[in-house]
């Protein structure tokens, strides 16, 4: 969520609107700088007993994990940092080259908190962002080096108000409203605050903020996407 009101409850409700599908944790990020995280093993009434209330923050991502890649810990929720603590992200898919690309990173020096396949994207966002300067192509050029499937929003600290999420195999769908911007991986969470909706394609890296949204492709030709409305 990006916009006017405060970002945590309406996290929550989406992620309890999504419970239908399963999950073993669940996690939030809030704000930008500095980013607060907040996670829970079990259910999603689990995390909402961890966050704080009347954070002011209008800017989030939260997630509920099904293990793939690592056990059921807290270390291992989403969402996940960098290792200064400037980058969250979160993700469905699984990412299949997690392994060369961790030993890869390792040998550069990144400590790696959990033991999941998504922590790779986070520190290759990282990385790229040293090199780029620009949250949109740092996240483009990192999943150029990726393998697999991928549904991710991404929270930067040198970007507040904005999230940059991408889709390769794994639904995205953004929810416009008046003065706010919704991301979910299933149109039932956006439902109770828009029927305005864009579906994400594979391929799509997209830039969203409290005005809408603005897509390119991975390779950096820009894309339009329909508006549709939901039943």
């Amino acid at each position: 969520y990006v916009g006017g009101r405060q970002a945590a409850p309406v996290l929550l409700e989406g992620l309890r609107r999504l419970e239908y599908r399963g999950y073993d944790s669940a996690g939030i990020a809030l704000g930008a700088d500095p980013i607060e995280i907040h996670k829970a093993v079990g259910r999603v009434a689990d995390l909402n007993a961890v966050v704080p209330t009347g954070l002011d923050a209008s800017v989030g991502i939260a997630h509920t994990r099904w293990a793939t890649h690592g056990g059921v810990t807290v270390e291992n929720a989403h969402p996940h940092y960098d290792t200064a603590s400037r980058i969250a992200v979160v993700h469905n898919g699984i990412i299949e080259n997690a392994g060369v690309l961790r030993e890869r990173l390792e040998s550069e020096g990144v400590a790696f908190r959990s033991e999941t396949d998504t922590e790779v994207l986070v520190h290759l966002f990282a990385k790229c962002m040293a090199e780029e300067a620009d949250p949109l192509t740092a996240v483009s050029t990192a999943l150029k080096l990726v393998r697999g499937t991928w549904g991710i929003a991404v929270l930067f600290s040198d970007l507040p108000d904005t999230i940059i999420t991408a889709r390769n195999g794994s639904p995205l769908v953004v929810g416009l409203g008046d003065g706010e911007t919704f991301l979910a991986s299933d149109p039932h969470a956006l439902v109770p605050y828009t029927r305005r909706v864009v579906y994400l394609e594979d391929g799509d890296v997209a830039k969203i903020d409290a005005d809408g949204l603005d897509t390119v492709h991975i390779d950096g030709a820009a894309r339009s996407r329909v508006v549709e409305t939901l039943e």
